[in-house]
């Protein structure tokens, strides 16, 4: 969508509302993409996290070797993840998917392995006492148990995705990146552009992890009773 751009003069004031009035389509389209990809990272990152997990659960000597390939995915640097995908997958949803879910890989699978460590012995006597198998055990006990703590990481991963995704804007892949490099390479400096990504960048960060806040006291109730005491 095409962004209009400033009007050159001696002394432009440091931040325009007409522009934004005029661009209002612009920022809403880069917004729902910003959106669009974060969740899309933390949908894919939580699902294979999920997994590894459990594998993880099952199989005590993989945890370390899993929790030590996310950790050294974790610290590639982004635009470097992305300039070796992009040769192979062009600028494409793909290019920025792959790091984007990858970089929430360490925070997610120590959260979720961590939480289930948590749950008390006694929870799991009573419940293998009741005749709970050992995969009904994990899914119907342990995990929801876990969730707080799983909620927890998944809040530090939202905000670190959030921020990441800025960078694929430097790929042409959308979001509110775009306005900030937009600002920045334009002949004249656009303050108005960059101040719009970086606050809409903020305040999306805050607002998701509001969000999952207030999911984790809907869905967990107890931990509240539990850190209260």
């Amino acid at each position: 969508m095409h962004v209009t751009p400033l009007a050159a003069d001696s002394g432009p004031p440091l931040f325009q509302w007409k522009w934004v009035d005029r661009n209002a389509d612009a920022i809403v389209q880069r917004l729902v993409e910003h959106i669009s990809l974060t969740g899309a990272a933390l949908g894919i990152g939580l699902v294979v996290s999920i997994g590894l997990a459990v594998l993880s659960l099952r199989f005590r000597w993989s945890y370390p070797v899993i929790l030590g390939t996310a950790g050294a995915l974790y610290v590639i640097p982004s635009l470097g993840a992305f300039a070796v995908l992009v040769p192979f997958f062009g600028l494409t949803f793909v290019s920025a998917m792959i790091p984007l879910a990858t970089y929430t890989l360490l925070i997610l699978i120590r959260n979720i392995v961590t939480g289930v460590d948590q749950v008390p012995n006694e929870v799991r006597e009573a419940a293998v006492g009741m005749g709970y198998t050992r995969g009904r055990l994990l899914w119907q006990i342990e995990l929801p148990l876990a969730l707080p703590v799983v909620i927890a990481g998944l809040r530090v991963a939202a905000v670190t995705t959030i921020g990441l995704v800025t960078v694929t804007s430097m790929l042409g892949l959308g979001g509110l990146g775009y306005f900030i490099r937009a600002g920045i390479q334009t002949a004249t400096p656009n303050p108005t552009m960059i101040i719009v990504g970086v606050v809409l960048s903020v305040a999306l960060a805050v607002a998701v992890d509001l969000v999952l806040w207030l999911s984790e006291r809907v869905l967990a109730p107890w931990s509240r009773k539990v850190r209260a005491r």
